[in-house]
């Protein structure tokens, strides 16, 4: 179950690092994309850190249950 939860956390920070990427690009140029989509990336942004967050307090209190804490 960690090493499955694990992977889920590296799956959610790339797609962390990726919509940060494509906001920060999309920034950067400017433009029809940027106006359209910053703040959608924004609140994709939170919500995949926000789900990654998730997993690794769930990873911790897996642990912390499994070895008796």
């Amino acid at each position: 179950m960690e090493t499955f939860l694990s992977v889920l956390v590296v799956v959610a920070l790339v797609a962390v690092l990726a919509v940060l990427g494509t906001g920060l690009v999309s920034f950067v140029i400017g433009g029809e994309f940027n106006r359209k989509y910053a703040n959608k990336l924004m609140r994709l942004r939170v919500a995949t850190q926000a789900c990654a967050v998730v997993l690794l307090l769930a990873i911790l209190l897996l642990r912390h249950f499994h070895h008796g804490g």
